[in-house]
């Protein structure tokens, strides 16, 4: 399926009580979540899409109830000397889940065909290389029984200047800005091509990209974290496992009443 994100551009607001949806998805997702710990499933879960789009804001209410000894969040910044010395999915490769863990990536290796690509970091035929580089790291992953969610977060210009201008009136906003932030502005289209040619590319039947209008911010944490929901419950068994053989002995009677009392 050819995506454009021209089509996530109209900004609807959320038709519903948010405060109560969220409280209800945050629910589900922690029972998904114990399900992925006790059936010790893998599980990874990236976010994409531009400055201001609501990334950090959507992990913070996807994990607000999970387990922490069960996830880890991955910021992806510039790589170090020792990873710019190795293949450039290497650093990756070091952070994936164990069984029974999550992982949830604050951008990824999608970098190389985004800023690497845009900002000259890659030369061409290394991030040209990097489509089926890609493709072949993330069938590696499902193919072993990862779950893999990529959410896209997209927003109009006018909405990132507009957030922008809010970050940096607010005082204890401005630390999430840098310079670069600013540079990325001025080279939109550029982006908007290298996005378009990802899609193009790396929209795969195992790991399909999941774009969300994310002009409206409550809106969008709905969808993105339903869009989550989803994807992690279908790779998951419905019901919980039988009680360990084991822990049996602990159901008697005379347990249950001690615990009553």
């Amino acid at each position: 399926m050819r995506i454009d994100l021209a089509d996530f551009e109209k900004g609807d607001a959320f038709d519903g009580d948010y405060e109560s949806a969220l409280a209800d998805l945050q629910e589900r997702l922690a029972h998904i979540q114990v399900a992925y710990v006790v059936h010790r499933k893998r599980a990874v879960v990236l976010l994409e899409g531009w400055d201001t789009a609501g990334k950090g804001g959507a992990i913070q209410r996807l994990t607000a109830k999970w387990d922490p000894r069960h996830f880890q969040v991955w910021p992806i910044a510039a790589p170090t000397e020792a990873e710019r010395s190795r293949h450039f999915l290497w650093r990756f490769w070091t952070r994936l889940p164990a069984a029974g863990e999550v992982a949830v990536f604050d951008r990824s290796w999608y970098g190389r065909v985004l800023v690497e690509r845009v900002e000259g970091f890659a030369n061409e035929q290394e991030w040209r290389r990097a489509y089926d580089e890609i493709n072949e790291f993330e069938a590696q992953q499902t193919g072993d029984g990862c779950t893999l969610v990529k959410i896209f977060l997209h927003v109009t210009r006018k909405v990132e200047d507009k957030r922008l201008k809010a970050r940096l009136d607010h005082a204890w906003k401005r630390w999430k800005l840098s310079p670069d932030d600013f540079r990325n502005r001025a080279k939109r289209g550029e982006y908007l091509d290298a996005m378009h040619d990802m899609f193009a590319h790396t929209n795969t039947r195992w790991a399909p990209w999941t774009p969300i209008d994310a002009n409206d911010e409550t809106a969008s944490c709905i969808t993105a974290l339903t869009a989550i929901a989803d994807h992690m419950e279908k790779a998951m068994p419905a019901e919980p496992p039988a009680l360990g053989e084991t822990i049996v002995p602990f159901r008697s009677p005379k347990i249950s009443e001690t615990n009553n009392a």
